[in-house]
């Protein structure tokens, strides 16, 4: 298989290049290398991989004509590139919108005039469901809970566009769902929730589980937005790399179709009162935090209702909070170097 991975360089991207080549697949990754930490993850594909690895340096708004000429000969392409965080969203709008929504319109139309119909997952986000605020939610000693809702949220969840970011990757997901539509293009939404693991080079805005790591490790302040109790489903990175697969695998299901994608009910954890005490035991101290409002957009739980993924084509996770937070951990730390400059 010939795939094509837009921000192959980023987390994801590494680790899902990575898996695909040591399988004997093709990918060429088209990347920007303007996020941290993507020239590290270059370099380590590089090293395992050799000139197997293709890498086209460019930038997601202006990259249509580059797109036309590598989606004639792929048979997946795999959307990631992306402006991630919220924050920066509110600071830079217009940013924000060329990189998202403009950028998959430019991989849309290039599918669309290519004479070729590749597969293309597109990675969208929780955040589509805004901030949840009309759902009763319980707080409890130390998490929010549904009140009424077992599984968690489902794709049948009206949309709601909170924040910049959340109307540019909305209205991307949905153009991705509609040129299935109108156009019959082989398209797969995936509304992903917290996706932590190896590679990731978290920052405070984005990619807290590892970031919290990173930052204790470099004996950094961390700083909890909200009072702590906030509850996310957490997604170990191969558990993704095989919802990829398997969607890919059985595309006569999938194609037009959109799943949420995370940890699902057993794979919860409140981001400070619950995460706290698995930080201390990996860290064998004490470890305390600032604390700030809320931000933008910030929902006081988000949990995925993954039965569709599992009906639709097999999947569920199968790596636990606590294993994948343990691999993370020890990646970190076998790491340090790469952290050099944060």
């Amino acid at each position: 298989m010939k795939y094509l991975i837009t921000g192959g360089a980023g987390f994801v991207g590494s680790n899902l290049t990575n898996s695909l080549l040591k399988r004997g697949d093709s990918v060429v990754v088209f990347d920007s290398l303007a996020r941290n930490g993507s020239k590290h993850n270059i370099e380590w594909l590089k090293k395992i991989h050799g000139d197997k690895l293709r890498l086209l340096r460019g930038d997601m708004k202006s990259g249509y004509k580059a797109m036309l000429r590598i989606v004639r000969d792929v048979d997946v392409v795999i959307h990631l590139a992306a402006q991630v965080a919220v924050t920066t969203s509110v600071e830079k709008p217009r940013e924000d919108f060329e990189i998202n929504a403009l950028g998959t319109f430019n991989i849309l139309e290039a599918i669309r005039n290519s004479g070729n119909n590749p597969i293309i997952i597109y990675s969208s986000t929780n955040k589509v469901y805004g901030d949840l605020e009309d759902l009763k939610i319980a707080e409890k000693l130390n998490r929010y809970e549904f009140s009424n809702m077992k599984w968690g949220i489902s794709e049948k969840r009206n949309l709601d566009f909170h924040s910049p970011y959340g109307c540019s990757k909305g209205a991307a997901d949905q153009y991705v769902r509609d040129y299935a539509r109108i156009y019959g293009l082989n398209t797969i939404v995936f509304r992903q929730s917290c996706i932590y693991g190896p590679r990731q080079f978290g920052v405070e805005d984005q990619g807290w589980v590892a970031w919290f790591l990173i930052a204790l490790t470099l004996k950094k302040n961390i700083t909890i937005y909200g009072n702590g109790k906030q509850v996310r489903d957490l997604l170990y990175i191969d558990d993704l790399v095989k919802a990829y697969d398997l969607a890919i695998k059985n595309i006569t299901t999938t194609k037009g179709q959109i799943y949420n994608i995370g940890g699902g009910r057993t794979n919860t954890i409140s981001i400070w009162h619950e995460f706290k005490p698995i930080l201390e035991e990996f860290f064998k101290r004490k470890i305390h935090a600032n604390f700030a409002n809320s931000r933008p957009g910030d929902q006081p739980i988000f949990v995925s209702d993954i039965r569709k993924a599992r009906d639709d084509f097999g999947w569920e996770p199968k790596i636990n909070v606590n294993q994948g937070i343990g691999k993370l951990f020890h990646w970190v730390q076998d790491n340090k170097k790469l952290f050099s400059n944060f």
